[in-house]
């Protein structure tokens, strides 16, 4: 605050030490008990002065000195406090006191959350000998832009990595780009081409929330003469961003439609299928409910999405989500038990998942999970406007997201070609489950019914 060189001041009449530093030609002083308000030192008054200096002697001079207290505006002493909020540190303050409140008014709810889940979860519990719960995670700070645009980086470098290590076993012809959107952020994208079997359709991939593999299913596809391209959305894989936080879906939502439009362009003439799974589907439905997009697509296949999910509580939509939003969008609600929903029964396929470094295996941040609730509230109010064919497939098992959205959807949207399978007992991650090669032929074939008749209308035309 004040510009060095500095010296301690006494007052010679009664010993108070001031502390004191040049400002250009006189002398600006504070007690050193810190109660009295600064003081402007001018020449008038004796007194002694020091100037410490860490390579020299301290040497002691005489100055003369006024002493000019300012005048308190506010008798209550209230004046600094009032003039503290001008500083750029007063905002950091008031913003963590904000967040305080909001973890008090949390708390009520925290309880409720607890005891909940112990009568949901009881017997579960009681044999793993874990405890049930709801907990917020408070990061002790946030993590520095730099050090986030390096994780994105070194996320980024696996992914490349690992599509090279895939090219140089052969077999397949896949590719990496680079995709900039409008916001300028960096999003990782690749593609597979089949080497032998001619392009009969495209395939755009959307993956889930926090994952990204997709690579069997691609191969499948490709043995089937589909090209295959997959995006990695914000902060998810190899794209830009903080791992696993989106702060906003329609982020994601317009980065597909430039996608869907950069593709096209590479490919004419080529029909174009969509797939979406879980938060994926979601993007997916709320894109195709643009009409422009509607036209660009032949179809949709969707496993899991994200129609209904349901929250805790339904204050938290209403009132706690879009508070905690605005105060702590990257904070970490997470259950306390030692394992979260299962996604798949094949334990080795869950392995292999969550071990991936490019998986976010971190709980959901605040805001992410709000946006999927935003997103879940929008659809079930305009499914209707859903007019394109689609495929939708959900284990009846499913704890993440519910199967009644998916027969919601079948029932509520106007599309004329629409089709739902249920598999009894199947988790969330259908392409993952043991059953997943019957799930993939089940794609594959009502993709490859739509490709035939949409060549029946490019040779109409």
């Amino acid at each position: 605050m004040y510009p060095c060189p500095r010296y301690d001041v006494y007052n010679r009449a009664n010993g108070q030490r001031l502390r004191a530093y040049a400002s250009s030609r006189r002398l600006v002083g504070k007690a050193r008990s810190g109660s009295s308000p600064p003081f402007h030192l001018f020449s008038s008054s004796h007194f002694a002065v020091s100037r410490s200096d860490p390579f020299e002697n301290q040497i002691w001079i005489e100055v003369k000195a006024e002493v000019m207290a300012h005048p308190a505006m506010l008798t209550s002493g209230a004046s600094g406090r009032v003039g503290s909020l001008l500083f750029l540190s007063a905002p950091r303050g008031l913003l963590l006191l904000f967040r305080g409140v909001a973890l008090l008014l949390l708390l009520p709810f925290r309880w409720r959350w607890v005891r909940a889940s112990k009568v949901e979860g009881r017997a579960e519990s009681s044999k793993k000998g874990g405890r049930v719960g709801v907990v917020v995670r408070v990061p002790a700070a946030m993590l520095p832009r730099r050090q986030r645009e390096q994780d994105s980086a070194w996320r980024r470098a696996l992914a490349i990595q690992r599509v090279v290590e895939a090219r140089q076993q052969g077999g397949l012809e896949r590719e990496v780009a680079l995709f900039t959107t409008a916001r300028g952020d960096t999003l990782f994208t690749q593609s597979w081409t089949p080497l032998n079997t001619k392009t009969r359709g495209l395939v755009v991939l959307l993956h889930g929330l926090n994952e990204h593999r997709y690579d069997h299913f691609s191969k499948k596809l490709n043995d089937n003469g589909f090209k295959v391209y997959a995006m990695d959305w914000i902060g998810h894989g190899g794209s830009d961003g903080l791992h696993g936080y989106v702060d906003s879906l329609d982020y994601a939502i317009s980065d597909l439609k430039a996608f869907l439009q950069k593709v096209l362009a590479e490919n004419p003439r080529l029909p174009c299928f969509c797939f979406g799974h879980s938060t994926g589907g979601a993007i997916v439905l709320k894109a195709i409910c643009d009409p422009k997009i509607e036209g660009w697509i032949s179809g949709i296949a969707l496993t899991s999405p994200a129609v209904y999910v349901h929250p805790s509580h339904p204050i938290i939509t209403t009132i706690v989500a879009p508070v905690f939003c605005l105060l702590a969008p990257k904070y970490q609600f997470s259950s306390a038990s030692n394992s979260t929903s299962p996604v798949s029964r094949d334990p080795e396929a869950l392995k292999h998942k969550y071990t991936d470094p490019l998986v976010f295996t971190g709980s959901v941040r605040v805001k992410t999970g709000y946006e999927i609730l935003r997103s879940s509230a929008y659809l079930k109010q305009n499914l209707y406007r859903v007019t394109v064919p689609f495929l939708v497939l959900h284990g009846t098992s499913d704890d993440l997201t519910d199967p009644k959205g998916s027969q919601r959807l079948f029932d509520e949207a106007s599309s004329t070609d629409k089709s739902i399978k249920l598999y009894p007992g199947l988790l969330h991650d259908l392409l993952i489950e043991p059953e997943r090669v019957e799930i993939m032929a089940d794609i594959i074939d009502w993709f490859s019914c739509r490709v035939h008749q949409s060549d029946c209308v490019w040779a109409s035309e």
